[in-house]
């Protein structure tokens, strides 16, 4: 039971060392600091983290972050606490609709666990024949879009039902209108909107910070910061896992070997005919790539340490082996000094 004097709420948006919270009672926004117990114990608080709150005062709308409750869903990239979708904006045009950007994107969106929602915006630059064509293959990649225009409204009442009462993340790349979707869904928001770039066909960054806004039907929406390549710092076994033709081939037979990576393996059930088998081959590289350099940055940071010099400066040194190398202490120096010379007197 929460005593009158404690509040809870969810957290929209973290900025430096402060929090903003919205109330579950009447939707009121405090703005937070953190208990200096939740720093000692390290218990980092995220935005879409609930929170309890304590110490209000509502004329100048402050309070102070007492804890932070379990969290369902927890992403570092965007740092998204609870979040229970994630609607994957891309466009048809200005910029083109790139097929491997949009497979390695849904590859990241998949690892994350969280339901996923493909939505393909500015429909209203393409014909109707290209968009057909680009339902028929991404269903053939096991998705079934949304297509929506925000600049005509078309196909935005069905999302804004997909976003009702759910913490929904925004993502995608730079530019295609992620910041002016938010707009048409939420008028008070006002993102700053940037045009795409002429030469690159790509979009300029306008979101610098995550940050949760409320939908007037009920739910929350996470902007995040556009990037154009994602990480896939996945385990190279687990990869076929985040493709949905991968999966369909895995439930209807099994590859010989339990570490199949789905290459040149005799009797794998994965490798095949189908048009992403290219796109799982060069993410796999990367994510080999990139398993490889961890366990070799992990290595080398066991065998060094750093010692600070003068003005500051980091030194790695060699790290030796535990108490090979360490000097004995002048006691025991003394004591096995005493029990030789007695070993002598005994002789």
């Amino acid at each position: 039971m929460v005593a009158t004097d404690q509040l809870i709420g969810t957290v929209v948006a973290v900025q430096a060392n402060f929090y903003w919270v919205q109330l579950d009672l009447d939707k009121i926004y405090l703005l937070c600091t953190r208990r200096s117990r939740l720093k000692k114990i390290g218990q980092k608080v995220m935005v879409g983290d609930r929170a309890l709150v304590e110490e209000p005062d509502w004329e100048d709308k402050r309070g102070v972050i007492t804890d932070v409750f379990p969290r369902e869903t927890e992403l570092d990239r965007p740092p998204v606490a609870n979040a229970n979708q994630l609607v994957l904006l891309f466009s048809l045009a200005q910029p083109p609709l790139d097929p491997m950007q949009l497979s390695r994107f849904l590859v990241k969106g998949e690892s994350t666990g969280i339901e996923l929602c493909l939505t393909l915006n500015k429909q209203d630059l393409v014909t109707a024949q290209e968009q057909s064509a680009w339902q028929t293959r991404l269903q053939n990649w096991g998705y079934d879009p949304f297509f929506i225009s925000v600049e005509t409204g078309d196909g935005l009442d069905r999302l804004k039902q997909q976003l009702k009462d759910k913490i929904t993340i925004l993502a995608g790349p730079s530019g295609v209108g992620k910041s002016s979707l938010i707009n048409s869904l939420i008028p008070h928001a006002q993102l700053r909107v940037s045009a795409v770039s002429g030469k690159l066909k790509r979009g300029r960054h306008t979101t610098r910070h995550v940050e949760l806004f409320p939908l007037p039907e009920a739910g929350l929406l996470a902007d995040t910061p556009g990037f154009n390549q994602p990480d896939l710092n996945c385990d190279p076994l687990e990869l076929a896992s985040f493709l949905p033709e991968a999966r369909t081939r895995l439930s209807q037979d099994q590859c010989q070997f339990s570490d199949c990576l789905h290459r040149e393996e005799p009797n794998c059930a994965v490798r095949g005919n189908w048009e992403r088998y290219e796109h799982y081959l060069e993410f796999l590289e990367s994510a080999i790539a990139q398993t490889t350099e961890k366990q070799q940055t992990s290595n080398a940071e066991d065998s060094l340490k750093v010692k600070t010099k003068r003005a500051g400066k980091n030194h790695y040194e060699p790290r030796l082996e535990p108490k090979k190398y360490r000097r004995g202490s002048r006691r025991q120096q003394n004591q096995e000094l005493q029990e030789w010379c007695k070993d002598i007197e005994d002789i």
